[in-house]
């Protein structure tokens, strides 16, 4: 049996020029519009989706946004935090959305609500689409050692969800040759990942770019581009729509 796999991981929630989502609007209206999932005889269609705001503190307002953006695409939204029961609602969940904001604050409150091997399972398992954009995006990777953020609160664990196998670096930024910043870039830092042993490869996505898996299909989406660090190569540069299925047999 094929992996039951569907993802559409955004490196940014917001682009330049545009309102919350608007730059990957036709891609979420795709990617929850109908689609088959291995024995299945009947293509689904997203009707709710399952939002996750636990990277921000205000999560009222958090919601709010995720919503207004939702329904102006005909879908509905219900916010976990408001859930009695945050492990029964991902188990009653036709798709996830996951937003971004600090990576350390969502992951740990993965944790402390068990909802990391709830949502590998709805996802993995049973196959239903999970979105996630910058945060929620380094928690579908191997581990969120990839993050640019902060660790302003200590998950206990930086493992994530490992829907994927290789690590994501959101909202990456290019050397700026003509820079007097004498500090390291992204660049640099992603290599010094790799210095450590055993460590696996980084896709770093670009703002306005993003990541399409279907079971054991990926593709980049989007209008910039994006880089794949691997330890003790130099990085490859790839174009919006190369298929980069190798990574997902990366181990």
């Amino acid at each position: 049996m094929g992996v039951k796999r569907r993802l559409l991981l955004v490196s940014n929630s917001t682009l330049h020029g545009g309102g919350y989502l608007e730059h990957c609007r036709e891609q979420i209206l795709k990617f929850f519009g109908q689609y088959k999932i291995p024995m299945d005889s009947a293509p689904r269609q997203v009707k709710r989706v399952l939002f996750i705001p636990y990277a921000l503190h205000d999560r009222d307002a958090y919601a709010e946004t995720a919503r207004t953006k939702f329904e102006s695409l005909g879908y509905g939204l219900d916010s976990i935090h408001k859930a009695p029961d945050p492990v029964e609602a991902v188990r009653r969940s036709e798709a996830i959305f996951i937003g971004g904001g600090n990576t350390f604050r969502l992951l740990k409150a993965l944790y402390d609500n068990r909802l990391i091997l709830e949502i590998r399972k709805r996802v993995l398992q049973d196959g239903i689409p999970y979105m996630g954009s910058s945060a929620g995006t380094n928690v579908a990777t191997i581990s969120i050692s990839t993050t640019n953020d902060m660790p302003i609160v200590y998950p206990p664990s930086l493992e994530a969800l490992a829907l994927i196998p290789f690590n994501i670096n959101p909202h990456y930024l290019d050397p700026d040759v003509n820079s007097k910043h004498m500090g390291e870039t992204r660049e640099v830092r992603i290599f010094q990942y790799h210095e450590e042993p055993d460590t696996p490869p980084v896709l770093a996505l670009r703002e306005g770019s993003m990541l399409l898996v279907e079971d054991n299909k990926s593709t980049l989406l989007g209008v910039t581009g994006a880089r794949l660090f691997m330890r003790g190569a130099a990085p490859t540069e790839y174009e919006p729509g190369t298929d980069l299925s190798f990574l997902l047999s990366t181990s």
